[in-house]
């Protein structure tokens, strides 16, 4: 894919190649969405918001990290969605799709060709990690999806969250440290085949 070229064309209003911007990108944006609110159709909102929102303002883009821009506009849209959350509180229970019934394997798990055991297995590890993630401040979790899980370098995650780089490394050491206090809490919630020797190990 010619990035470069397809943004120049969308800044000239060509729609099919702002749209393949946008199936470049749709799932990445989904998936940090997904692990920024835990919500699917929060995740699908905020998705959605991330793209209206940079097709706007697409002309201002004045080049560097398209990635890292996008990511800065969803973690704005993620953000502004935690506030409106703090002001009216509410409590999901489980994860339910558009139809308000429960779903199994929310879209951010995956598929997976294992046998149903590991199937589960693996879902209660994962929903192990998004709960300790669902537990940090949003400012280290946001630092902890864009560079653990969306695969930036430093440089890149902070032009995405408007850092220096040295709140973004110090931001996810404490993350880590988090995250892994977290899992150590609740190790014995988790299937067998994951747990440590000793708690030592994790």
């Amino acid at each position: 894919m010619d990035e470069q070229g397809l943004i120049r064309n969308a800044q000239r209003g060509d729609l099919e190649a702002f749209n393949r911007l946008v199936i470049a990108y749709q799932d990445a944006i989904y998936s940090y969405a997904y692990r920024m609110l835990g919500e699917e159709s929060a995740a699908d909102d905020a998705t959605q918001e991330t793209f209206l929102a940079a097709f706007q303002a697409l002309r201002s883009f004045r080049g560097g990290s398209f990635r890292a821009w996008l990511f800065r506009i969803v973690t704005n849209q993620c953000y502004d969605e935690l506030r409106r959350r703090q002001r009216h509180p509410t409590t999901p229970l489980e994860p339910l799709g558009s139809d308000d019934e429960e779903i199994e394997s929310p879209r951010w798990i995956g598929d997976s060709s294992n046998s149903p055991e590991d199937q589960l297995d693996q879902q209660a590890l994962r929903e192990l990690i998004q709960h300790c993630l669902g537990e940090l401040p949003d400012e280290f979790r946001s630092v902890i999806l864009l560079v653990d899980v969306q695969g930036m370098d430093y440089a890149e995650a902070a032009r995405a969250l408007g850092k220096p780089v040295g709140t973004i490394k110090s931001r996810l050491a404490r993350a880590r440290l988090r995250v892994q206090r977290c899992l150590q809490t609740h190790w014995e919630l988790l299937p067998e085949k994951f747990r440590p020797m000793n708690k030592a190990d994790l």
